[in-house]
């Protein structure tokens, strides 16, 4: 189990039921902002959440190199070491 102090997240995971609760529950500060059609808005930590912009870029760039995106590699270790490799061609650009 991953410890966090704080979870981001997109809108669509905004439910309080499913997501808030849960997260406040193990202590878990929630960093999603509401639906504009929700009755009672919530209010987040937007310097917080401004970074999830940049993890969502680099996921996007990983799904460019094929190799790791249809996962070709037969053990866990060759695929972890597609994605670091993935990883260093997308910092060197």
């Amino acid at each position: 189990m991953i410890k966090a102090d704080a979870t981001l997240a997109d809108k669509v995971y905004e439910a309080n039921e499913r997501m808030r609760y849960k997260l406040k529950e193990k202590g878990c500060t929630t960093v999603i902002p509401s639906k504009k059609n929700r009755v009672n808005l919530t209010n987040y930590d937007k310097d917080l959440y401004k970074p999830r912009i940049l993890i969502e870029n680099f996921f996007e760039k990983l799904k460019q190199y094929r190799a790791s995106a249809t996962r070709y590699d037969k053990t866990a270790q060759n695929f972890l070491g597609a994605i670091y490799m993935a990883s260093i061609l997308i910092w060197l650009n």
